[in-house]
């Protein structure tokens, strides 16, 4: 008995370790993306990721690929199994983010958000996703979205005035992180227009639940453990057994959510029942109020409502996807326009140009409501935003993996290894599991479809757009900063509204300038602006914020 046991186990391993050789040296020589042209595979654990997922070279690596190689390239993962489609071809990436049930996120990825924000729409595929953008679109409609507004100007105007004090407090010219300062901001700016919370950030960082979100992104994006990762992703029994410091810190945030925003959610139930009861709609304009009002709407089928977890899962997407974009957007405009002082100039006498005659603090809501109406439409701002946006996207690039067998439509010629280019195809062959990379950059600073002044920062050429860039698959003014498809970014008319405004309050009362300092891209998580030599320091871009002299600009502040 003993002897069969033995048998069947040394069976069993042979017959995976059988399998194992297949797919690591078998498989991957009669998969069809062997056929693209694309760089030279070094070794069987070597990889092309770095070079095109690093933004401080990877604008240099997409040209010199699209050039040797064509638009659809064939690049290789995490080992020899791992055969990978980087398409540059407008058609692949419109049909890859428009068949968003075929082109999925991976699962990997999905394990790693879900393990740290939950399964909300950044993790959920599927119906899961589709039943959660449902509940969630009516709290992004233009008419609730009018309501945030006043939000908005609220805390920008109160950092405007954090920093006014910070610079009446030294004699020197003041130099800001702008980076953090507008990273608490938008963290204010969320926690209000997300759930009605308070969190003080522009003043203090003491607030338990600021700490909790703030702690729980900072470690878990910037400082984890690439192996420590690998086990979350893979072996997660394992990470919960012997649990480092940050899976520890990631826990111990995750209560104080749990626990704070949970007694929210269910605050924010009771006052839409009580009002339902009465015969008085709860008025709360809140994203937390619309969405869990939205949820309980007659129109709604009640197998298409999502759960109290869901909620909590998509009011932690909106923190962090809401916040931290939208701050990284701010922080790499302002750097720009303070490299770029005459374009700075330029924008600031089109925002004075506007200017109310009473200081903000003393504007009527509806006010308000006409003065964010105005910004919204002044046309240098728009192309400042456009080009920032595009120049830099907060999100370097994205990943798909095919769930099954496909043809991608192709809108350029396809090279093969061989060297030759085939002309009777216009497809490339997906096999189930393949990943694509989705270049989002790539796209942004294509010179052949952007121009020869692709990677330079010229807001004026939103009034010129060559042919090629206005055919660009995109959400936002043809580029995929934004993503596009079923999967596009939902607040993508929140971020407008926050970033419009905080420009227009920040550049009526302040002049920005560059530091010595070398500010530099890094792709962690986003695209994030660090000192050169600093990076262990942290993410940060500082900046010398001089007050405007208001006689010059008859500012009331």
């Amino acid at each position: 008995m003993d002897d069969l046991l033995l048998q069947c186990f040394i069976a069993s391993v042979a017959l995976l370790f059988t399998y194992a050789i297949y797919l690591a040296v078998i498989a991957p020589k009669f998969n069809p993306l062997q056929l693209l042209a694309g760089p030279p595979i070094q070794g069987w654990f070597k990889n092309h990721l770095y070079p095109i997922l690093d933004p401080s070279i990877s604008p240099q690596v997409h040209e010199f690929y699209v050039q040797k190689y064509g638009r659809s390239i064939r690049v290789q993962g995490v080992g020899p199994w791992d055969i990978r489609l980087l398409t540059l071809d407008p058609l692949s990436v419109a049909h890859v983010l428009k068949n968003s049930t075929i082109y999925e996120k991976p699962w990997q990825s999905r394990r790693l958000i879900t393990s740290l924000i939950g399964c909300g729409m950044l993790a959920a595929e599927g119906l899961v996703h589709k039943r959660q953008r449902r509940v969630a679109t009516p709290a992004f409609s233009i008419q609730n979205l009018r309501g945030l507004v006043p939000v908005v100007f609220t805390k920008g105007n109160e950092l405007k005035d954090r920093w006014m004090q910070m610079v009446r407090d030294r004699p020197e010219p003041l130099r800001i992180d702008v980076c953090h300062w507008i990273s608490r901001a938008t963290f204010d700016v969320i926690g209000l227009a997300g759930f009605d919370y308070n969190f003080n950030a522009i003043q203090n960082e003491s607030n338990e639940l600021f700490s909790a979100y703030k702690e729980m992104f900072e470690v878990a994006v910037s400082q984890s453990n690439p192996l420590r990762t690998i086990f979350r992703i893979y072996a997660p029994f394992i990470s919960s057994l012997f649990p480092d410091s940050t899976l520890r810190t990631v826990k111990r945030c995750q209560q104080v959510i749990h626990r704070v925003a949970g007694h929210l959610i269910q605050e924010k139930k009771a006052k839409i029942a009580q009002g339902q009861e009465a015969g008085v709609p709860y008025g709360g304009r809140d994203l937390l109020s619309l969405l869990l009002k939205a949820n309980v709407a007659t129109d709604l089928p009640t197998d298409q409502r999502i759960s109290d977890a869901d909620i909590l899962h998509n009011i932690n997407t909106f923190m962090f996807a809401g916040s931290d974009t939208s701050s990284l957007s701010l922080t790499w405009t302002l750097l720009l326009l303070a490299q770029n002082p005459t374009m700075q100039d330029r924008l600031r006498t089109e925002l004075l140009s506007v200017l109310p005659s009473a200081s903000l603090s003393h504007l009527t809501e509806d006010e308000i409501h006409s003065l964010s109406a105005i910004i919204s439409n002044l046309p240098y701002l728009h192309n400042v935003i456009r080009e920032s946006i595009r120049l830099i996207p907060p999100v370097h690039s994205s990943i798909r993996v095919a769930t099954e067998d496909d043809e991608i439509p192709t809108s350029y010629p396809v090279h093969c290894l061989d060297g030759t280019i085939l002309s009777q195809k216009s497809t490339v062959t997906v096999p189930k599991g393949s990943f694509v990379h989705v270049a989002v950059e790539g796209f942004n600073l294509d010179k052949s479809i952007w121009g020869d002044d692709a990677w330079a920062f010229q807001p004026d050429r939103w009034d010129h757009l060559p042919e090629g860039a206005s055919q660009l698959p995109g959400l936002f003014s043809n580029t995929l900063t934004f993503s596009a498809g079923p999967r596009s970014c939902i607040g993508l008319r929140f971020s407008m509204i926050e970033i419009k405004t905080f420009l227009y309050i920040l550049l009526t009362n302040f002049v920005f300038k560059t530091t010595e300092e070398k500010i530099i891209k890094a792709n962690v998580v986003l695209t994030r602006p660090y000192i050169s030599g600093k990076f262990k320091e942290g993410s940060q871009c500082p900046l010398i914020v001089l007050p405007l002299n208001a006689k010059h600009s008859n500012l009331k502040v």
